[in-house]
């Protein structure tokens, strides 16, 4: 018994330190370089980096695609959690696989995508031309974009636990005289709040750092249609590289504050959270 408690032990402490390593590689040391080359040549270079023209239009073309998005986003992961985890209805299955589309399709390819439907020479391009109305190589092409690859992120985390907790207090509601809108903030909406509130971070974190999907759509012009993660690209290729670093340590100090979060809600509804991804596994495994 001893022996195999110390090879319990040793094993735990090496695949305790493997982890930290892979951590400490991947993820602690790549954070710092950013942070490093952003503050290389001082903090007035870096805040000089900062308040460039094209750098503060990037971040505010960032914030606009991410405050569209969201709530987009938002809005029909309610519904598909309403319908979908509420209801069984032929092509149910097909609807959830369809959500789950963006996961397996490359974000590249989805911005091609987009450029062969609301391109000038794609199936809606003549029809969007004719009547003035810009898509690709513009802010709606680079929110489409946005929302085709943050698609499945808030439906996901509310689509098992809604189909768990099943509709009997709902019934209950409406049965003592409760309205639709009543019942929704009253009954369901407290019941879905904290994994609605893990997929809405989700989702904000794929829709601030997108590059693929957009730098497609976006035609890449500093100042106009370049966001954050585009901009970091344009100063690199530029050799500006301590303004690249400077605006890639915004993305970096969003990334953290959003892990912070996340991190937080976890650890204050984790129980919660855990038996959602519980419930989406073997309802993935079922399926």
């Amino acid at each position: 018994m001893p022996r195999s408690g110390n090879a319990a032990w040793w094993c735990r402490g090496v695949l305790i330190a493997v982890a930290l390593l892979y951590v400490f590689v991947f993820l602690v040391l790549p954070l710092a370089a950013v942070f490093q080359g952003a503050l290389a040549n001082g903090l007035a270079d870096y805040a000089r980096a900062l308040i460039n023209p094209d750098v503060r239009a990037a971040v505010w073309l960032t914030l606009v695609i991410a405050l569209i998005t969201v709530p987009l986003n938002l809005v029909f992961g309610l519904v598909a959690s309403w319908c979908l985890g509420r209801f069984r209805f032929p092509g149910r299955s097909i609807i959830i696989t369809l959500i789950d589309l963006p996961f397996s399709v490359s974000p590249v390819v989805a911005g091609l995508i987009l450029v062969l439907v609301f391109g000038n020479i794609g199936v809606l391009g003549p029809f969007l031309e004719a009547h003035g109305i810009q898509v690709i190589f513009a802010v709606p092409g680079m929110v489409l974009a946005t929302m085709f690859v943050t698609f499945p992120f808030i439906a996901r985390e509310l689509i098992p636990l809604a189909e768990a907790q099943g509709n009997e207090e709902e019934e209950a509601a409406a049965t003592l005289g409760g309205s639709f809108l009543q019942t929704f903030r009253h009954v369901t909406l407290p019941r879905l709040r904290w994994a609605l509130l893990y997929g809405v971070l989700l989702c904000n974190a794929r829709a601030l750092g997108e590059f693929g999907a957009v730098s497609v759509v976006s035609g890449k012009v500093p100042g106009l249609t370049n966001t954050l993660s585009l901009e970091v690209q344009t100063l690199y290729d530029a050799y500006q590289v301590q303004s690249a670093f400077a605006a890639a340590s915004i993305l970096a100090a969003l990334a953290i504050v959003t892990l912070l979060v996340k991190s937080f809600l976890e650890w204050r509804h984790r129980d919660e959270l855990h038996a959602t991804r519980r419930i989406r596994t073997a309802e993935a495994v079922s399926q």
